[in-house]
């Protein structure tokens, strides 16, 4: 059965940019934005227009006021601890003043929201997308970038298991406007793009007969992300792949299942011109199924004769996960004496919640470097390299748990030598809340390392000359 307390997930990149993938291919991406903020609907200043919501502009009750009151109460049991979900009947409104007052205590900037009568809005996915701010950056990006929402049953699935609908390959959005370009960042094990030999790197060169590459269609476009992220398993679509080093492309029809991800992959030791010996791993994703990769990853460089000198990490597609898998591995880099005494990571949340936990309810206390196994059987030692630096590969989609990874053991003075493009730049994260059957996620806190270092908003930049 799996560990039902809350963890604390730093904001990936992944969940956010799926259902942008497409839109991102013509026009910018808020990651949930449902369009104008500020004209989404007229702001009132009481409930005399008989919303039946109980709204008045700035006062807020209790989270736990609304909490569990669907519209389509759920039946059945929580499959992480084999409860009955909690859910009376309600109407929208009560979830939408649920999620009115969640944000108001927890979101990190609360007081840039637009405090809107919740009972103007019928479908609680709309309420929430404009519980934002709306502030943009010097770049003129929006602030938040990271505001989305999972069906709960599928984020069980994923995050828990590794499990969701697919076909086993991981694209990556290389050049979004027209001649578009995108690949095959990799493929996982036992999989349909996998035993179909889609090749790490192929380009997609068309889907259905629908032109990837030039069309702007809007149609075409959606037929597009329908076929890139099929919701369920059995949905069938052909493939069209040019191949790296190939002038010629070559179609794959491939059938969506119900995917294992498999985080960590590829592990390997080379050996340097100067004749040093060199572990190599894939490590794509932050997932509890990450630890048990991990480790075997550890335990096999451990396993060369002299032990290795240098280590590579490719997260150049990790979107993050949880935070308590980056502080597993940077414990594994360092070993027990570089951060005996040292924190990974401080979570700071609004300023209304100063000393303690809004989600836990319990006392802020840095996370450590964790030492011990998460997953069952818990409480094993894990095993270490001893390194002094790592160097790890990153590009755009390198983002959060990744980057809290980088930042944390240069907390601690390990030297991480950056090779490839900048990372993301997410140093905030949140835990997911379920209410009627959706997970919101919303930012809550931001991280900061050992150093009390965590202003890296634009990213990480790779070492000069790298």
């Amino acid at each position: 059965m799996s560990d039902p307390r809350p963890r604390p997930l730093a904001a990936r990149a992944g969940l956010a940019a799926f259902a942008c993938f497409i839109l991102a291919l013509t026009s910018a991406c808020d990651s949930g934005s449902s369009g104008n903020d500020s004209a989404a609907s007229p702001i009132v200043d009481d409930d005399e227009a008989g919303t039946g919501s109980g709204w008045v502009s700035g006062v807020f009750l209790p989270a736990s006021t609304f909490a569990a009151q669907c519209r389509d109460p759920r039946t059945g049991n929580d499959p992480r601890d084999d409860r009955p979900w909690p859910a009376i009947q309600g109407r929208p409104v009560g979830e939408h003043n649920w999620l009115r007052s969640w944000s108001n205590d927890t979101y990190l900037w609360y007081d840039e929201i637009v405090d809107r009568d919740p009972g103007l809005y019928d479908d609680p996915l709309e309420y929430f997308d404009l519980l934002k701010t709306t502030e943009r950056t010097p770049s003129d990006a929006p602030k938040d970038r990271f505001h989305f929402t999972y069906d709960t049953e599928d984020w069980i699935a994923l995050s828990q298991a590794g499990e969701s609908a697919g076909y086993g390959a991981q694209w990556t959005l290389i050049s979004r406007s027209p001649p578009r370009e995108a690949a095959v960042a990799y493929t996982d094990p036992d999989t349909p793009a996998f035993d179909a030999g889609v090749q790490r790197g192929a380009r997609i060169v068309s889907i259905d007969g629908i032109d990837f590459v030039n069309t702007n269609d809007q149609e075409n476009l959606d037929a597009l992300n329908d076929a890139l992220f099929p919701e369920s398993a059995g949905e069938t679509h052909a493939f069209e792949f040019r191949d790296v080093g190939s002038e010629t492309a070559h179609t794959v029809v491939l059938t969506s299942e119900i995917i294992t991800a498999t985080p960590v992959q590829h592990v390997g030791t080379v050996t340097s011109p100067a004749g040093a010996t060199v572990g190599y791993m894939l490590f794509n994703d932050h997932l509890r199924t990450a630890e048990a990769g991990l480790i075997d990853a550890v335990r096999t460089f451990n396993a060369v004769p002299g032990g290795i000198e240098d280590l590579i990490i490719d997260m150049r597609y990790n979107g993050g996960g949880y935070l308590y898998i980056a502080s597993q591995l940077g414990y594994m880099i360092a070993g027990s004496a570089a951060t005996a005494g040292h924190d990974f990571e401080r979570l700071q949340f609004n300023d209304k919640h100063p000393e303690t936990n809004p989600v836990t309810g319990s006392p802020l206390r840095p996370i450590p470097f964790y030492s011990e196994t998460e997953a069952a059987p818990s409480g094993r030692p894990l095993p270490t390299l001893d390194l002094r630096r790592v160097i790890v590969l990153t590009g755009p989609n390198t983002c959060s748990a990744s980057e809290s990874l980088i930042n944390g053991l240069r907390g601690i003075d390990i030297e991480v030598i950056q090779i490839g493009e900048p990372t993301c730049g997410k140093p905030y994260g949140f835990y997911p809340t379920d209410n009627c059957g959706t997970s919101y996620f919303t930012i809550q806190f931001r991280g900061v390392n050992a150093k009390g270092f965590g202003d890296y908003s634009d990213g990480f930049v790779p070492n000069e000359g790298a």
